[in-house]
């Protein structure tokens, strides 16, 4: 079985389709965020640290795959814009913990809803059941490769 698994995937554009499907939301993510002055990258962020109580920045660093180099001008970013604050660590000052400040949980708030209204344009030609079973599927895929994100997203349900 497996075998014929691989050899359908042989010439099948799924990883092209999942690649340019995310990199076009993205895209449309950040058409709808450029009013509030945040980019798609920075709204992973800020949701993450709201919705999820993620503190760190290895912590950031690990859940959406990136380096600590990207991460470090992404938080001077978040920083500039005075949407998260640095803190040492109280009982480790090597550690640095990251709260997002006023004005950035007024931002949060907000972001769930753009992301849900960028989303629904997204996949504005599927119908709802169409919707559920892509949802089903990558939720799925991403499971099984341990993606702790989801596995997060699945545990607040």
């Amino acid at each position: 079985m497996k075998k014929s698994i691989t050899q359908n995937f042989k010439y099948a554009s799924i990883g092209l389709l999942v690649a340019r499907a995310a990199l076009l939301k993205d895209r449309l993510l950040d058409k709808h965020l450029a009013e509030l002055d945040v980019t798609a990258a920075q709204f992973k962020v800020l949701i993450i640290i709201a919705q999820y109580e993620l503190d760190t920045p290895a912590d950031l660093c690990r859940y959406l795959a990136l380096d600590s180099g990207s991460m470090t001008r992404m938080l001077d970013r978040l920083e500039q814009k005075k949407l998260i604050v640095r803190k040492r660590c109280a009982t480790d000052r090597r550690q640095v913990r990251l709260a997002l400040t006023a004005s950035g949980l007024e931002l949060a708030a907000h972001l769930p809803e753009v992301g849900a209204a960028a989303m629904g344009e997204f996949v504005g030609v599927l119908e709802p059941e169409e919707v559920q079973a892509l949802e089903a599927s990558l939720t799925k895929i991403l499971l099984a490769v341990d993606d702790p994100i989801v596995a997060l997203h699945i545990g607040a349900k």
